[in-house]
């Protein structure tokens, strides 16, 4: 784990260890995200942040999901800003309970939203962040878990250019390629 979240009665403290050297305090704020990243994007950019479907494969579902009958699914989404892809997620998800089967299965709730719906708070667990360098953009990469009773998320996220957070606007405007 790379990612230590406490607090008491009179402080918070979120420590990232592990991380790439260069990372600047918005990306620390969306490395740390718990399940709100698509809310915290659309906060940054001021516009509507959309998931798009790439795949999604799952197990059979016989029955309704429970801890002896857990329902599985791989699946990979967009999320995309004025028609620019600003993160690729490609999550593998446990579901163990029937409410949460029905909001993520059936109601088509992207993972953020189906704990949001549920009213529970994730535990978060940040196993990797890296950066890399792929055609010429700086990408930074994130996995991590997101789980409560229930729901467990594992999930690898792809920014696939750095220069989105610094350069806001003017890089969702640009040509898009």
């Amino acid at each position: 784990m790379i990612s230590k979240d406490s607090f008491n009665n009179a402080s918070t403290s979120v420590e990232l260890s592990c991380i790439p050297e260069d990372t600047t305090g918005l990306e620390r704020i969306m490395l740390a995200a718990q399940g709100d990243l698509q809310r915290l994007m659309s906060s940054f950019f001021a516009r509507p942040i959309f998931i798009e479907l790439v795949y999604a494969n799952g197990s059979p579902r016989l029955k309704p999901a429970s801890p002896e009958h857990p329902i599985t699914q791989s699946r990979q989404v967009h999320l995309v800003c004025s028609s620019r892809i600003v993160c690729t997620a490609t999550s593998n998800v446990t579901i163990t309970n029937p409410e949460f089967e029905r909001l993520f299965l059936d109601d088509k709730y992207p993972i953020g939203q189906t704990f949001r719906k549920m009213l529970r708070h994730p535990q978060f667990t940040l196993l990797d962040a890296q950066a890399h360098v792929v055609g010429g953009k700086r990408e930074l990469r994130r996995t991590y878990t997101l789980e409560t009773e229930g729901f467990l998320c594992e999930i690898l996220e792809v920014f696939p250019d750095r220069d989105m957070f610094v350069r806001g606007e003017a890089w969702l405007t640009e040509n898009k390629l």
